[in-house]
């Protein structure tokens, strides 16, 4: 379903279908056969051919393939070892990327969005993909416009932030046209589609933004992309000039030669360690849909684990999404009773299209039939925090924040207001307005007749979620567009730490005070959707680390803006949208564990990185010395590959998978780094110290080999230890396995791995050179940590 790839089979004429008829499912299906449908211009999710491909012809394969080249060239057979592990690398990340291929469509076939449409005089839901050119589609509150449009009947709140960066709220009347990309604050409408696919407006910016920029990558990938690139771009030069110095300088034969060279550069590539991060990374998003929790961007697993600010609306998430409305409190009782209140109630009710959950408890509430229909009407605004309704001869009725429509006389009501709010109620006051509904701020006289108490119940996991927060020295921020001195009870009862230092936010009209508020304070009120935003930026510009979790359509530039936005299912369509995660079960309780699935994968990676590239700095350091000093490069191909397999392939993706729940700190390809110096430096000091030995004592080439690479196991047993302490049960019966493993394939098949028998000498040396490698190991191990603190 490729946009570029629909052919036009015929041109249809426009269709002006009336607002409550709409198309004929025979005027659909033609459009869908000639290319009308609203196909959009992403490309398609990789096929099994593409994921094969992209596993299988990747640079370093090629250059492998061309080291297997040489190495057959001189009939060195056994000295294939290392191409085993290369097949076997691709046959992994292709099972593992097919696998997550069929667990993500699923979920995504469960999550996408849908569009309601009229077709034959039915309101229909189907996939927004199955829409057509002149589809009457039906527009309410919470909906991402998916395709532009023209309304037909009706009246909605748009906000076009996300596709022209204004967050003012604009009204749509008929005749209005909606772009595509923007979503409905609130109100209802039917609108008739007037561009789909791509010559929408959202799909020319798709098309636009991906000619200027890429697919954003997690710093971890980025960092791993230019390390690769970087050993690329050297390799091939360094092993003509090692071949040359080996063969031409030294004078060994051209099989000695090629071997020589063979083995540094296969040192020198990190086979193993892109496929790990990758198919690490492609377990954990299969974890976590397991655990009903749909990744929209892999480069969020790694954001998850670097949270230490996680911001959080009231409604949704701390507390049950749905509300009751539980009491009126007269503030006029002598011109109007409760039977009054009631009446007018059900008038505003009545005369509005919103419905949202505030909506709906006052709905169930005031029970009773309108008996007027307003002359005009506004729906609730998240940014003015009010609505109304006006029914002519100056009879306007207000309803909302109580602070936002009393203003300055808000002191004589203020007992009234926050008394309740301290109780944990959301207040809003319904008032007489003397003029007709404003658009910009009250400006006439109004008079306030009751206050309506509205409460939502807090999730009975909301605590023990928000204590394992606390635990991990993740702050919680609670931003929301209620009463800060009710947000902030309900915080305190659901046990965020610092829940009764709270602002309303209607105060913090500067950059400087919003930046000076995210410091101090745990709870902020009264947030407009675009202060939300603001408040998530200067948390990150801060320094911090930032998720957001929401389900409305107030939370969607926050989303955006955050660095992992997290979106309940059970939300508006454009916040499942725009985060990049959805909890499809819409369960807060379960961000414990998709917190602690990114720190797993992430310090796993980060640990296991460490053993791959102990190995490319021992190997890249030791072939330069070679060439500088002219010296005989010691390891064969085929010794290399028994150590790659048993304390760098096997171990790598075993402490890959185990849990890990530390907050990650610095930047990866730092942390890597120095991890991975000490055993690297210590491997390069105990080969440099068994050459020595044979200029001392004269022995063989080969025995040299066999005592190299004896050392190389030591010390990868040693860095086995390091990254495996503290040591459980899974940790020894791995280091256990790896040194019994090792020193079986170097009896057992010890023609294979070109390993012979030690003479005294030689095993005697090699012990000593072991014995005095630990205490290296480990005072270069103590360093490293100490330039790590400094580096974070």
């Amino acid at each position: 379903m490729r946009a570029e790839a629909i052919r036009l089979h015929k041109v249809l004429q426009r269709i002006d279908a009336r607002a409550e008829a709409g198309l004929t499912s025979e005027q659909a299906a033609e459009r869908i056969d000639n290319g009308y449908g609203n196909v959009s211009p992403e490309p398609p999710e990789k096929t099994a051919l593409r994921i094969i491909c992209d596993n299988v012809f990747t640079y370093f394969n090629l250059i492998f393939v061309l080291l297997m080249l040489c190495v057959i060239a001189v009939g060195a057979y056994n000295n294939l070892t290392f191409m085993p592990v290369v097949v076997i690398n691709c046959a992994i990340g292709i099972i593992q990327e097919l696998r997550a291929k069929r667990t993500l469509s699923a979920l995504t076939f469960v999550s996408a969005p849908r569009a309601e449409v009229v077709r034959d005089g039915q309101i229909i839901s189907i996939p927004h993909t199955q829409t057509v050119l002149d589809d009457v589609a039906v527009f309410a509150a919470g909906c991402q416009i998916y395709a532009d449009a023209v309304v037909l009947s009706g009246e909605c709140q748009v906000n076009e932030a996300l596709v022209t960066g204004e967050a003012d709220e604009i009204g749509k009347l008929p005749g209005d046209k909606l772009l595509s990309g923007s979503f409905v604050v609130s109100g209802k409408c039917r609108a008739r589609l007037d561009k789909v696919g791509s010559d929408s407006f959202v799909s020319r910016l798709t098309i636009e933004a991906k000619k200027s920029s890429g697919k954003k990558r997690s710093g971890m990938m980025h960092s791993l992309s230019k390390l690769v690139q970087m050993i690329g771009f050297v390799v091939i030069p360094f092993g003509i000039i090692m071949y040359y110095q080996q063969t031409r300088v030294l004078g060994r034969t051209v099989e000695d030669g090629v071997l020589s060279s063979v083995a540094a550069l296969i040192g020198m590539i990190p086979e193993g360690l892109y496929l790990l991060v990758s198919v690490a990374l492609t377990v954990s998003i299969m974890r976590l849909a397991k655990k009903r929790t749909l990744v929209h961007e892999m480069r969020c697993i790694e954001t998850l684990a670097r949270v230490d600010v996680l911001c959080v609306d009231k409604t949704g998430t701390i507390t049950e999404p749905t509300m009751t409305a539980k009491d009126v409190v007269l503030l006029c009782e002598d011109r109007f009773i409760r039977a009054d209140i009631d009446m007018i109630m059900a008038d505003y009710i009545g005369n509005m299209s919103s419905d949202n959950e505030t909506m709906a408890a006052l709905r169930a509430f005031f029970t009773g039939k309108p008996g007027r229909r307003a002359a005009r009407s506004m729906m609730f605004s998240s940014s003015a925090k009010y609505g109304g309704v006006s029914f002519g001869d100056g009879e306007t009725y207000l309803l909302g924040a109580p602070e936002k429509l009393l203003l300055h006389d808000y002191d004589s009501y203020r007992e009234a207001v926050e008394s309740r709010s301290s109780a944990g109620y959301r207040v809003l006051l319904l008032a007489l307005y003397d003029g007709d509904i404003p658009k910009k701020g009250i400006s006439a006289e109004l008079m306030p007749l009751a206050l309506i108490l509205l409460t939502n119940n807090i999730r009975p996991q909301a605590p023990k979620a928000f204590k394992f927060f606390a635990d991990q020295g993740v702050d919680i921020k609670v931003i929301s567009g209620d009463n800060p001195i009710t947000v902030s009870r309900i915080a305190e009862e659901a046990g965020i730490r610092g829940a009764q230092r709270y602002i309303d936010a209607s105060s913090l009209n500067t950059e400087r005070r919003i930046k000076r508020a995210v410091e101090e304070y745990t709870v902020f009120g009264r947030v407009t959707p675009e202060q939300k935003r603001k408040l998530v930026r200067a948390m990150k510009n801060a320094g911090h680390t930032v998720a957001m979790t929401g389900d409305g359509v107030n939370d969607v530039l926050a989303l955006k803006e955050a660095d992992c936005g997290v979106a309940m299912a059970s939300g508006s369509d454009i916040a499942c949208h725009v985060a990049h995660l959805v909890l499809l079960d819409s369960d807060f309780s379960a961000m414990p564990s998709v917190v602690m699935e990114g720190r797993r994968v992430i310090n796993n990676i980060e640990r296991s990185a460490s053993l791959f590239l102990a190995k490319n700095i021992f190997s890249f350091l030791l072939a330069a010395l070679a060439l500088i000093f002219t010296l005989t490069y010691p390891i064969a191909p085929s010794q290399l590959s028994l150590f790659n397999v048993m304390f760098i392939g096997i171990p790598s993706f075993v402490l890959a998978l185990e849990p890990n729940i530390s907050r990650v700190r610095g930047k990866f390809l730092v942390n890597v780094i120095i991890k991975a110096m000490p055993a690297g430096l210590t491997s390069l000091f105990a080969v440099l110290a068994a050459m020595q030995v044979r200029e001392m004592f004269g022995i063989a080439q080969e025995e040299v080999s066999t005592m190299a690479t004896t050392l190389l196991a030591v010390v990868g047993l040693m860095m086995l230890y390091m990254i495996s302490r503290p040591l459980n049960r899974l940790r020894r019966a791995l280091m256990t396995a790896m040194a019994v493993g090792f020193a079986g394939g170097g009896i057992l098949l010890h023609e294979l791995f070109e390993l012979t028998v030690l003479t005294l000498t030689g095993a005697a040396s090699t012990v000593v050179i072991a014995v005095l490698a630990a205490p290296v190991m480990f005072a270069l191990s103590r360093i490293s940590k100490r330039l790590a603190g400094g580096v974070r």
